[in-house]
């Protein structure tokens, strides 16, 4: 057995058991949904950031840098900026509404302020764009079992999903934030100490400058059109805002100095830590072979270019993001399912056990479900995309509106979701090919906020 796979499984064996130990202390709803609303500063840092860093801002990340450089930079920096809004704007605020009112959901909000139907527009939306992202993180982590193994996607599929589901249906959010504090650490550790090998390997930073590489290829300004560079702010920005999960893991914080803080931190963090994965990638375009899979780029500048001990303790950390962040996204799912589906509309009665025993339930559901899209789906980018830009489109400019808008109800609410779902998919599917330089997402959020203003305008002049 290699040190690689060796290290991968006793980290992996650790996880599952610091998550089944931490069920001992999750004997409620509240605190499966927002820890007993527990989390201090720290608590809310680690597990925001663990959330937020997961294959798109490692495995994707490379694989962007291998191609176009430096400003692949955006992935993750984009997270980072719009950390910052939801720090210092949109936490604090809903914070409180959920504090006052007992919301343990985003649906809890979007009821309270719009009503039954958009909660149950919302809910659908999130649960099936929630499978996409989690056979993303699936897909990332099948990707590294890969290359030390050779095993073929689905049975890396199987591992990771396996890992995730068991440590989050046991411990739901106040056993997460305890398995992702260890997470962040293995991953920060890992990441910090394989770059400087990682770029030394390539030749050292003047590598990246070679007249064979494009002028662009350390411009961290450059885009090629929509998905590049800094239009990249369009993409995951508004998601990273509004995402039901990082919404609920909000109402998890002690206070709302706390929420702004340990979400500010967050922020920092995740623009500081993008340069790592953007500068392995790099390092990857100049010592791999031309035209590698943009999702072997990664695990193999770890297996190949770092010494055996130093990219056993990267593998390790890679997969701790993939893990950490798809706990993030059952969060969503089961969560969604129990007490938006069924406690709201199947059985409103429902015992405070039965409810927490449907949250484990759909989260066990949720990971098979995630195994299976992620056998079929081709590439991580492919199930992202679909993700950030559903979930941007539908719920940016209704929570916005709800939280900083008195006048605004269901009829703007709806109106928005209709327009950016129905924008992005024309753009996205029928307009694009013949206009290159349109955004689809940016499209979708444009119409979203025209349709909700426009019909805000019509209903006061009438």
């Amino acid at each position: 057995m290699s040190l690689h796979l060796a290290l991968l499984i006793i980290y992996s064996c650790a996880v599952v058991g610091l998550g089944l130990w931490t069920a001992r202390f999750v004997r409620t709803s509240s605190a499966f949904f927002v820890a007993g609303r527990s989390l201090g500063p720290g608590l809310v840092l680690a597990s925001m950031l663990a959330a937020n860093i997961g294959a798109g801002a490692t495995v994707n990340v490379a694989g962007l840098a291998y191609r176009e450089g430096l400003n692949a930079w955006w992935w993750s920096g984009s997270a980072g900026i719009a950390s910052f809004a939801l720090a210092f704007w949109v936490g604090p605020r809903i914070w409180q509404l959920a504090k006052e009112h007992g919301f343990y959901t985003t649906g809890d909000f979007l009821e309270f302020r719009y009503g039954a139907t958009v909660r149950a527009v919302i809910t659908s939306l999130v649960c099936f764009g929630s499978l996409w992202i989690l056979a993303a993180q699936l897909i990332a982590g099948a990707a590294i079992i890969g290359v030390l193994t050779g095993a073929p996607r689905w049975v890396g599929a199987i591992i990771g999903g396996g890992i995730m589901t068991i440590y989050f249906t046991a411990g739901g959010l106040l056993g997460t934030a305890w398995v992702n504090t260890l997470q962040l650490i293995v991953m920060l550790v890992g990441f910090t100490v394989a770059v400087p090998f990682a770029v030394a390997g390539a030749g050292g930073l003047a590598a990246f400058t070679s007249s064979s590489l494009a002028a662009t290829f350390t411009d961290i300004t450059y885009s090629s059109g929509p998905g590049s560079g800094w239009t990249l702010l369009a993409l995951t920005g508004p998601a990273f805002v509004i995402s039901p999960g990082l919404i609920q893991k909000s109402y998890g914080a002690e206070s709302a100095r706390a929420l702004r803080v340990g979400v500010a931190l967050n922020g920092v963090g995740l623009m500081l830590f993008a340069f790592l994965p953007v500068l392995m990638g790099m390092a990857g375009r100049v010592a791999l072979p031309a035209g590698s899979a943009p999702d072997l780029v990664l695990p193999t500048v770890l297996t190949e270019l770092l010494p055996p001990w130093i990219g056993a303790l990267a593998l390790a950390a890679v997969f701790s993001t993939e893990v950490d962040t798809c706990d993030a996204i059952l969060f969503m799912i089961s969560t969604s399912i129990s007490r938006d589906l069924f406690q709201r509309y199947l059985r409103p009665a429902a015992s405070d056990r039965e409810l927490l025993a449907v949250a484990r339930a759909s989260a066990v559901a949720g990971g098979v479900l995630g195994v299976l899209l992620s056998i079929y789906l081709s590439t991580i980018v492919q199930a992202m995309t679909v993700f950030y830009s559903l979930l941007g489109v539908s719920l940016f400019v209704p929570v916005l509106g709800g939280l900083y808008s008195r006048r605004a109800g269901q009829a703007e609410a709806l109106a928005a979701i209709l327009a950016g779902v129905v924008t992005l998919l024309v753009v996205r599917f029928w307009v694009a090919g013949r206009y290159p330089w349109l955004d689809p997402t940016l499209c979708g959020l444009t119409a979203a906020g025209i349709a909700f203003v426009g019909v805000m305008i019509s209903r006061r002049s009438t």
